[in-house]
């Protein structure tokens, strides 16, 4: 059973794959809304974007665009490609059944007990409606998301709360995560990736077990 140290009070959680299983939705999103691409070009974003779950699909956007086409892209037209995704998202991740059950418990059992916040890659305003469709809203004291960078949203909820490092963590299933916790001070614990605990990362098996 994961216990935090008895110093912690406060836990930041990434959302996709550690509080929702959304990563087919989400793949197929992006498959879907660049569908006019070649297959090629298609398949060596969903390597990045898979190897880069905390970042925003505005930055993986501009990624396909910039990296893989060599082409330029203005912000409104990334803006397009977001929303345009964000579409797909609302109508395929308003489903409970997509809830990861060993974490949901976790939080549901432990919510009072330390202060919860979520700072997601994900469109913050989509996070905070697909959160209240799903009922899990209450659990968390504040629900932040991209396009604002997840180093800048914990960097936020510290300074906005005034809470110490030393007893804060963030949970997530992605180097990004990781390199958010580093660049602000606190611990970092992964799940539901086996390659971070296979890199030395602290990990979490199983909030239950």
């Amino acid at each position: 059973m994961f216990k935090p140290n008895v110093n912690i009070k406060n836990i930041l959680w990434d959302f996709d794959g550690v509080i929702m299983d959304s990563m087919a939705v989400r793949d197929r999103g992006f498959e879907i809304v660049l569908k006019e691409h070649s297959k090629e070009e298609i398949e060596k974003l969903m390597a990045f974007h898979r190897a880069n779950g905390g970042l925003s699909r505005y930055m993986k956007f501009r990624y396909f665009f910039n990296e893989i086409k060599k082409e330029q892209i203005s912000d409104e037209e990334i803006r397009i490609f977001a929303s345009k995704f964000s579409e797909i998202m609302l109508e395929n991740l308003v489903n409970p059944v997509l809830l990861i059950d060993d974490a949901l418990n976790f939080i549901q059992r432990k919510h009072q007990l330390y202060n919860m916040h979520v700072v997601s890659g994900s469109d913050q305003e989509e996070l905070r409606h697909i959160c209240k469709k799903v009922n899990i809203s209450t659990f968390f004291h504040s629900i932040y998301g991209s396009p604002t960078p997840k180093k800048l949203l914990v960097k936020e909820v510290l300074k906005n709360n005034n809470y110490k490092n030393s007893e804060t963590i963030l949970i997530g299933d992605s180097i990004n995560d990781y390199e958010a916790a580093v660049e602000n001070g606190i611990t970092f614990f992964g799940y539901n990736n086996i390659k971070l605990k296979e890199d030395g990362k602290n990990y979490i098996e199983s909030f239950s077990v």
